[in-house]
């Protein structure tokens, strides 16, 4: 009984040591520039998990793009520019937020035709059986069963 404890217990020390070394501390100046770096983050996509955000991922390059991201607000540079260095390097993609340009037409607007799409075609079918000729056979008295 006593051996599981300990065994469960230092298990438990295991997991949790292994997630505080999983993400390298930045030496930030105040909290400010803590936040700052944490908002910028997450509205930064992971170039390789392409679903996770960097300040979420664990990939190596998500670490090296956090540690990019840092460098860069340490030499005074802006949001805008720190996330135009990165677009400049990995396309809009490693953006969560694409701007609106005629190559993005087509992701921000496509949903919307397709459901625009979807509804006009409900709506013909619709009409279409609402105006079409009745089909059920009616029966007439001299017909018999």
């Amino acid at each position: 009984m006593r051996s599981t404890y300990w065994l469960t217990a230092l298990l438990g020390w295991l997991l949790t040591a292994s997630q505080a070394f999983a993400i390298d501390p930045l030496p930030f100046k105040d909290a400010a520039e803590e936040d700052r770096f944490r908002a910028l983050t997450s509205e930064l996509r992971c170039v390789m998990c392409q679903n996770q955000s960097l300040a979420d991922s664990n990939a190596m390059i998500a670490g090296d793009l956090r540690k990019e991201v840092f460098a860069l607000m340490q030499e005074g540079k802006t949001d805008a520019e720190i996330k135009a260095f990165l677009t400049e390097r990995y396309t809009d993609f490693v953006l969560y937020d694409p701007p609106l340009q005629s190559k993005t037409w087509l992701l921000w607007f496509g949903p919307l035709a397709i459901l625009l799409a979807g509804v006009i075609v409900v709506i013909m079918i619709v009409r279409r059986r609402a105006a079409g000729p009745d089909q059920t056979p009616t029966p007439s008295n001299d017909e018999e069963w």
